[in-house]
C-alpha cells in the first residue's frame, strides 16, 4: 500500500473510533513508544499517553459525544512522520483538524491531534459548461 493511502488509512480508523465512541479501538491507533499530544477545541494542551487516553475516555463515555465526520483529508509523508490535515464535521458545525502520524513497528500511529473552528470546507466548483 503506498504510503500515502497508509496514513490516510490509518486517519480513517481514528475517526471510525470516534464516530463509534470505540474507546479500545482508539487507544489502538495512539502511539505507545512515542510521545504523544492532543488539543481538543477549548481544553488546554493534554502531555502524555494517559492523559490523552483519559480525555477520549471521557468523550467517547459522555452523553454529549459529538457526531462526527472526517473530509477533505490530505496526507504529507515525511519519512516516518506524516500529517494529515482535514476538515471535521459536527452537528454543531466545521473544525478543521490536524492530526500527527509516526511509523512504529511498520503500522502508522497517532501522536498528535488538534482541532479548531473553522468555516465550512470549500466545495468544488461546478465545472464550466462545455457543451453550448
Amino acid at each position: 500500500m503506498p504510503e500515502h493511502a497508509a496514513v490516510l488509512f490509518a486517519n480513517d480508523a481514528f475517526y471510525l473510533a470516534f464516530a463509534s465512541r470505540d474507546l479500545a479501538a482508539m487507544d489502538e491507533v495512539w502511539a505507545r513508544e512515542t510521545p504523544v499530544t492532543c488539543i481538543h477545541p477549548g481544553w488546554g494542551p493534554l502531555t502524555g499517553r494517559d492523559a490523552v487516553m483519559e480525555s477520549w475516555q471521557a468523550i467517547l463515555a459522555g452523553p454529549s459525544a459529538p457526531n462526527i465526520a472526517c473530509q477533505n483529508a490530505e496526507a504529507r509523508v515525511l519519512g516516518d512522520i506524516a500529517c494529515v490535515i482535514c476538515h471535521e464535521v459536527l452537528d454543531q458545525g466545521f473544525l478543521v483538524a490536524t492530526n500527527i502520524f509516526v511509523r512504529e513497528r511498520g503500522q502508522w500511529k497517532i501522536i498528535h491531534h488538534q482541532a479548531g473552528a473553522a468555516p465550512p470546507p470549500e466545495t468544488e466548483a461546478e465545472p464550466p459548461d462545455t457543451m453550448q
